[in-house]
């Protein structure tokens, strides 16, 4: 197989956010944690598995491709001060993901390179579907049942 080398860039880019995402929702989990939502914790604890396993998937596809997997770059953590914030802040990385993810499957499309397409479209499903649904949905029960209710819903 003809390796296109812009592959393995564009795989580091989404790396990238994927170990942003680990980050964030470590902390963000963390605080849930400390503040006594554990309800929230617990969901954006499972997240920073699934962030994981998509990084452990875009590690393997690029050495496989005989690249070098960038561990170092990050995007700006979008961390936020109050639960409304912090979801926020998560739903914005996740909507630059998976704008990002959707380049790529493009570009991955145009070099014939599917294997690592349906890869991103698993990965994508995960992100759109899962991840910034359920984000977008606390926001409205937020904004539905205010804040105060929201969070003793979450103890």
């Amino acid at each position: 197989m003809q390796i296109d080398k812009d592959v393995v860039t564009h795989l580091n880019r989404l790396l990238a956010f994927e170990l942003t995402s680990i980050d964030q929702y470590m902390e963000h989990s963390r605080r849930y944690e400390d503040l006594g939502l554990n309800k929230l914790y617990e969901r954006i604890n499972h997240e920073v598995d699934d962030e994981r396993g998509h990084a452990d998937l875009l590690i393997r596809r690029i050495l496989f491709l005989e690249g070098k997997p960038d561990m170092e770059t990050r995007h700006e953590l979008r961390l936020g001060k109050t639960v409304p914030q912090m979801i926020e802040g998560d739903l914005a990385l996740e909507r630059e993901n998976a704008k990002t993810l959707r380049e790529v499957i493009s570009h991955c499309e145009k070099v014939k390179d599917f294997v690592t397409r349906d890869m991103l479209v698993g990965i994508l499903k995960d992100t759109e579907e899962d991840h910034a649904y359920w984000l977008r949905k606390q926001l409205g029960l937020i904004e539905k049942l205010g804040l105060p209710l929201y969070l003793q819903s979450q103890l």
